[in-house]
């Protein structure tokens, strides 16, 4: 054992780290935060409502960890480049970015506008490619890092009524196999993490509130139930931690066997 830690100790700790996570004012990116501070690192919180990240700030101090509350509109290119030179000031160093904000507009394909497309775009694609462009000078100066990328089921399946949002999952996809690859040679790990259908308190009172939707994802999940924040944090670790150092380029299903396929079997009571 080295400085007394175990092999696996040392492997999923994140002491000594710094990490930046964009929307993490609450859901996903909340929990996601305060698990990487409880495994050890000095975590960058974004968003774009102060007070909510404010609440995750507490909770990381209420496991003993450290934050820094980083606001910033990453529909702005600029906000975006500035945003990883704050995170690089305040946290001394940069070796975990997590890009987790995103958003959604439901609606049918013939329903979308000009401005629809391209709110949708800039937070959950754009942003990515101009905050991972920034964080990879940083991280290529200090010896390498980990960037985390949030996806989701439509990375790998389309669904209806969300059809500009499918598109910028699926794109995250792919951009996370070419960052991982172009960026292998300066030890910078990337990959993909996709959420199945998880229940926030945003979607408890969106799809999670609709009794069709809900049922139709049950009936397709086959462990018949949403998933939650909590269910995605152990992965995210993992891919941040030393433990994920020979893997990139992937994008990690956690969806309750969803892609795994179906079943015309009857339940057993």
């Amino acid at each position: 054992m080295a400085d007394g830690k175990s092999l696996i100790e040392r492997l999923f700790s994140l002491e000594g780290k710094t990490a930046l996570v964009t929307g993490a004012s609450g859901g996903i990116g909340g929990d996601l935060a305060v698990a990487l501070a409880e495994a050890g690192a000095f975590v960058g919180l974004n968003g774009t409502n102060v007070e909510h990240l404010q609440e995750t700030a507490k909770a990381i101090e209420a496991a003993g960890g450290r934050s820094v509350i980083l606001p910033a509109d990453l529909r702005d290119v600029e906000a975006c480049k500035k945003l990883i030179e704050d995170a690089n000031t305040q946290l001394g160093r940069l070796d975990i970015l997590w890009n987790n904000a995103g958003m959604n507009r439901r609606k049918r394909i013939e329903e979308f506008t000009l401005d629809d497309y391209e709110t949708i775009m800039d937070v959950n694609l754009r942003s990515v490619l101009f905050l991972s462009q920034a964080a990879h000078s940083v991280m290529k100066a200090q010896g390498g890092g980990k960037i985390g990328n949030i996806g989701s089921m439509t990375s790998f399946v389309g669904i209806g009524n969300v059809g500009v949002y499918g598109m910028s999952k699926s794109a995250i996809a792919q951009f996370t196999k070419t960052m991982a690859i172009e960026w292998a040679r300066d030890n910078i790990q990337v990959n993909c993490l996709a959420p199945g259908f998880i229940k926030t308190p945003l979607t408890a009172q969106g799809q999670w509130a609709d009794p069709h939707i809900s049922q139709w994802i049950l009936d397709r999940v086959p462990a018949r139930r949403p998933g939650t924040p909590a269910d995605l944090v152990g992965t995210a670790v993992w891919l941040s931690a030393p433990a994920s150092d020979f893997v990139t380029g992937q994008i990690v299903a956690v969806d309750g066997g969803f892609l795994a396929g179906g079943s015309w079997l009857k339940d057993e009571a």
